[in-house]
């Protein structure tokens, strides 16, 4: 189920994704029919514009500060604080600073 990351192996999710000047890096952790579960990095004034998700989905903050915009709704988000975007619900994310984040998304 889980991929691109080593198992029985004590880990830090924010360190399994680089930052990268100007971009949005991801890395898929698990994709299948009924949950997918990513990491991010986003460089400071990178974005994911508005969209809808087809799931419930729960983003943590990792590390850094990240500005998420949930149907019009601004929530600035810091290391260990989560945030669930409910499912079809217009969203966006943008790097308030550089940050990393998890997305896990329920279907």
């Amino acid at each position: 189920m889980y991929k691109n990351i080593e198992k029985k192996v004590c880990l830090k999710l924010k360190d399994q994704v680089d930052y990268q000047p100007g971009q949005v890096v991801s890395k898929t952790l698990v994709q299948n029919d009924h949950v997918s579960m990513t990491i991010f990095s986003f460089d400071k004034g990178e974005e994911i514009s508005t969209h809808a998700a087809g799931g419930d989905a729960m983003v943590t903050v990792l590390e850094g500060t990240g500005r998420f915009t949930v149907g019009g709704e601004v929530f600035l988000l810091g290391e260990g604080e989560t945030l669930i975007m409910p499912k079809d619900i217009p969203h966006a994310v943008f790097g308030q600073e550089r940050f990393k984040m998890q997305l896990t998304v329920s279907f």
